[in-house]
């Protein structure tokens, strides 16, 4: 009985905040590999998913950002161990580690990403 009980709260809980579930099983499915995060103020981290809680917060390992411009290539700048709020988050995507590697990023220049408007 108190089983149930505690399913019912999850089920509770859950109820009206499908995106977040939806968040939680994709998250889920990145942990220990490196994944791309867009952040609401145009900034773009990579790194290694650790971990994430309940609000999408996600610890990142061996993180880096990447700095785009229009007259350089892209900077890196290393962040390490790195904590990520969930409410500054606009995209997560897995990153193809044989590609990145590939990718030539001294010669890659483009422009700055801006800020998410909502």
């Amino acid at each position: 009985k108190v089983q149930a009980g505690a399913g019912r709260q999850q089920q509770r809980a859950s109820r009206g905040r499908p995106f977040l579930t939806m968040a939680r099983q994709v998250l889920s499915g990145y942990v220990d590999r490196v994944i791309s995060i867009i952040t609401n103020d145009g900034r773009n981290i990579l790194g290694k998913l650790k971990g994430f809680d309940q609000t999408t917060n996600l610890i990142l390992e061996g993180s880096t950002e990447r700095i785009y411009s229009e007259d350089e290539g892209v900077e890196e700048l290393e962040l390490g161990l790195y904590l990520i709020r969930g409410d500054c988050i606009a995209i997560v995507g897995e990153v193809d580690e044989d590609l990145n590697a590939k990718i030539d990023l001294t010669s890659l220049k483009g422009s700055p990403l801006g800020e998410v408007t909502h």
